[in-house]
């Protein structure tokens, strides 16, 4: 059996869980092809991530010729699938945003892939993501191309259900993974409940890089990190006017912004506003490895967002053995468990956020770890992805 996996851009900087679930998916013993809808590989820091790009078809190098020609291809070896392909992108391009010029491109784009798969013997497709991932699946299935799944991470689908005709993808796909109870009783709102026995919760995961790391003592010093694209949601704006309180307490705190993003301009200038300039620094991005180690010089991770999905980056570290201060949404939750393995705070709520790093600061160091480990069983039992993937690889070979 032959596995397709479709993500908008892959490799990337915060797709390595994607990378993992596809290694451990290949140790399962089925082959895959991994496919690209666009290339970021200018961006690429990590080495495995650069390794896996050698491995990756990107549908939009084929240029605007190469759509053209595969739209044409298909239409007239295949005119009544392709004509099926084509009302339904007209169909689900006047009910978004995008519109159905877009629909159209996706559908050349999934007429790239049914080529592509017909060459390969490609017999099932799995996207990542519900937004234009699996529409260019759900359209290469309409045209003749292999059943295909899809991977709902939230929160963007659960933002606009209606535009991305999220209901259409469920009920036409072989079946709907999620990665967290949260996000799989979103779904359930948007589609009929004669779909839900189609929807599976299967987490995120870890592999052996991270549950076989050598323990290392939390450090005495007042260091914290938070990792994540610079962004409203993720925030680092509410995370640094919580900095900016402590400080004022004369409360030590260094402060690590792993990431970047279209924010990082307006928080670089905040930083010297609220003179911080000598506590909170910004990396950039950070291969994987380097994200370990921020993680590992810290105290605990900081995640201050008002919209996820369960963030990989909490799982990661836990793992390493360090305690997490986030919010109470989404599937965070599900792993993070307050005076266990971390403290959750209302979204938004800068007091709420500042007090718990006050705590992280002024805890003794044998408490954090204590919750550090605590943490590292939680995601060991929870997130381990040879276990996740055989799950998945099950259900492919069901299909």
């Amino acid at each position: 059996m032959k596995i397709a996996y479709l993500v908008n851009q892959y490799p990337k900087v915060s797709h390595s869980f994607i990378r993992r679930e596809i290694a451990a998916i290949e140790a399962c013993g089925l082959s895959v092809a991994r496919f690209s809808i666009r290339s970021c590989e200018s961006e690429l820091i990590d080495p495995e991530d650069k390794l896996e790009f050698q491995k990756t078809q990107i549908v939009l190098g084929v240029g605007l010729l190469g759509l053209l020609f595969n739209l044409l291809s298909v239409a007239i070896t295949r005119l009544i699938p392709w004509l099926k392909g084509l009302l339904l992108a007209i169909k689900l391009g006047r009910s978004s945003e995008q519109g159905v010029l877009y629909h159209i491109i996706y559908l050349a784009e999934a007429c790239i892939l049914l080529n592509w798969f017909r060459q390969s013997g490609v017999t099932h497709l799995h996207a990542h993501f519900g937004t234009n991932p699996a529409t260019v699946a759900m359209l290469c299935r309409a045209i003749g191309g292999p059943p295909y799944s899809f991977t709902v991470h939230g929160p963007y689908e659960f933002d606009r259900p209606e535009s991305l005709a999220l209901a259409e993808k469920i009920n036409r796909a072989a079946f709907v993974v999620t990665v967290s109870d949260f996000s799989r009783g979103q779904l359930y709102r948007w589609c009929s409940y004669q779909q839900w026995d189609k929807i599976h919760v299967i987490r995120c995961g870890l592999d052996d890089n991270f549950f076989n790391q050598p323990t290392t003592a939390i450090t005495s010093e007042p260091n914290l990190v938070c990792v994540g694209r610079l962004c409203e949601e993720k925030g680092q704006l509410l995370l640094l006017r919580a900095v900016k309180q402590l400080s004022s307490e004369n409360l030590q705190c260094n402060l690590t912004l792993v990431g970047d993003g279209p924010l990082r301009q307006t928080i670089e200038t905040l930083i010297k506003d609220y003179g911080l300039e000598q506590q909170v620094k910004i990396t950039g991005w950070a291969s994987g490895a380097e994200v370990q180690k921020h993680i590992m010089n810290s105290r605990a991770l900081i995640l201050a967002s008002f919209a996820e999905g369960l963030p990989v980056v909490i799982m990661e570290a836990l793992a390493l053995e360090r305690p997490v201060v986030s919010t109470y949404i989404a599937g965070i939750p599900e792993l993070v468990k307050p005076g266990v393995n971390g403290w959750l705070v209302p979204s938004g709520s800068i007091e709420s956020l500042a007090a718990a790093i006050r705590e992280v600061l002024q805890l003794p160091t044998e408490k954090l770890e204590q919750m550090g480990k605590a943490g590292f069983a939680a995601v060991k039992k929870q997130h381990n992805i040879a276990q996740e993937a055989s799950q998945l690889a099950n259900l492919f070979q069901h299909s």
